[in-house]
C-alpha cells in the first residue's frame, strides 16, 4: 500500500528515482510500472534489501498482465546504508523519496541536509510522518510503542516538518493524508499491547486490513477516504527543492 502519489512526483523517462529507507521495498516496487524511471532503494537494514531486490526481482520475472515490470521498465538498484552519508553523488537524483523514516532519527535535519545534496536543483522530494493527532494517542495509550529501541523518537507538528523542509530549500506544493484505516489499528495494538497480535480484535482487524491490501474494494477506498482528512495516520508533503 503506498504512501505516496506517484502523480505527484513527475516522473518521466529517464527519471532517476532514491526511495531512502525503502523498508520491504513497497514505494520502488511502484517504479517497474513506469517505463524508462530509474530507481535506486537504500536501507540502513540488511534484511530490508535483501527483501526488497528479491521482490523486485520477482516483478521483473513476471509479464505486465500478471503484475510485472512494464515493457521499457528501467534499470534498479538496492544499496544497504546510511541516510547520514548517502553513497551518490550530489544532485545525482530528479526525485526523492523518504516515506515514514524522519520520525526514526535523532537528527533529522542532517538527515534532510542529506537527501537535499543528492537530489537536483528542481527536482521533487516527498516525505511523509506520521501525523500528530493520531500519533499522540499511541504514545498515550502505550509506553513500549515510543520506548521500543528503533522506535519513533518524536511526534511531529506539522508545522515542525513543514519548517524544516522550508529552511533546507525546499517549497511545498502539495500535501495529503493516508491510511485512516491504520490509525484505529495502531490504537487497538497500543491498547492490548504492541506485541500481542494473536489477541483477536487485533488478529482480526489484521486480516481486514491484508484484504483490503489485496483486494482494494471500492467501499474501503471510499471509507477511508472520507476519513483520511480526519484520522489519517500519516501527513504526505511534496516539496521542490530551490
Amino acid at each position: 500500500m503506498l504512501t505516496v502519489d506517484f502523480d505527484k512526483l513527475g516522473l518521466a523517462p529517464g527519471s532517476r528515482v532514491l526511495d531512502v529507507g525503502c523498508g520491504g521495498g513497497r514505494h520502488i516496487r511502484a517504479t517497474r510500472a513506469l517505463p524508462g524511471v530509474a530507481a535506486v532503494a537504500l536501507d540502513y537494514g540488511k534484511k530490508e534489501i535483501v527483501d526488497t531486490a528479491a521482490s523486485l526481482r520477482e516483478l521483473d520475472s513476471l509479464p505486465p498482465e500478471a503484475g510485472g515490470s512494464v515493457p521499457g521498465a528501467g534499470p534498479w538498484t538496492a544499496f544497504q546504508g546510511s541516510v547520514y552519508d548517502l553513497p551518490f553523488a550530489s544532485s545525482a537524483f530528479d526525485c526523492v523519496i523518504i516515506s515514514e523514516v524522519l520520525e526514526h532519527l535523532d537528527e533529522d535535519e542532517r538527515a534532510l541536509r542529506e537527501v537535499s545534496r543528492v537530489l537536483r536543483p528542481g527536482g521533487v522530494l516527498a516525505v511523509s510522518v506520521p501525523r500528530t493527532g493520531p500519533e499522540a494517542v499511541c504514545w498515550a495509550l502505550s509506553h513500549r510503542y515510543r520506548n521500543t529501541p528503533g522506535g519513533h523518537v518524536r511526534i511531529y507538528l506539522r508545522s515542525t516538518i513543514e519548517g524544516l523542509l522550508t529552511r533546507g530549500g525546499f517549497k511545498i506544493f502539495a500535501s495529503h493524508f493516508a491510511h485512516a484505516l491504520h490509525s484505529p489499528f495502531w490504537w487497538l495494538k497500543c491498547l492490548v499491547g504492541v506485541d500481542r497480535e494473536q489477541v483477536l480484535p487485533v488478529a482480526l482487524y489484521h486480516r481486514l486490513l491484508v484484504w483490503d491490501l489485496m483486494s482494494r474494494p471500492r467501499v474501503t477506498r471510499l471509507v477511508e477516504a472520507a476519513l483520511n482528512p480526519l484520522i489519517g495516520k500519516s501527513l504526505v508533503l511534496y516539496a521542490v527543492k530551490g
